[in-house]
């Protein structure tokens, strides 16, 4: 509650040591810096009750904090540990099951050609 404003800066990321980042109720902004995912040392964290926004960053040191109360009062930030899906989670996952279900096909269908290929020519050959 110390009424900070504006965006968290990128040079926290200069702090390798920082073992405790608490900034909650304050008026901070922006997207979480990728940069604090590197943080190794950070095992306190809670932003909540801010105006964050954006996907929370992917990296071993932010997954490690499953407590998604540390982000809770962000209603625009989205991804694991909160319930909210970022834009475009879903429809990665659907496209990527079409891939999968594409090969699936492809197989199928390829040794479908290829036993049938040797039925053919084997009757071919037999007829003769």
């Amino acid at each position: 509650m110390n009424q900070f404003t504006g965006k968290i800066p990128t040079k926290i990321g200069n702090m390798y040591w920082l073992e405790t980042l608490d900034f909650p109720h304050n008026h901070l902004s922006g997207q979480i810096p990728q940069i604090l995912s590197s943080l190794t040392f950070l095992s306190h964290l809670n932003l909540s009750y801010n105006n964050l926004v954006g996907r929370i960053p992917l990296g071993s040191q932010l997954q490690t904090f499953t407590d998604s109360s540390i982000y809770m009062g962000n209603p625009s930030l989205c991804g694991v540990p909160l319930p909210n899906k970022c834009p475009g989670d879903d429809t990665s996952t659907t496209t990527n099951a079409k891939h999968i279900n594409e090969d699936e096909n492809d197989k199928l269908w390829f040794y479908l050609s290829m036993v049938l290929g040797f039925v053919v020519g084997f009757w071919g050959v037999a007829a003769h």
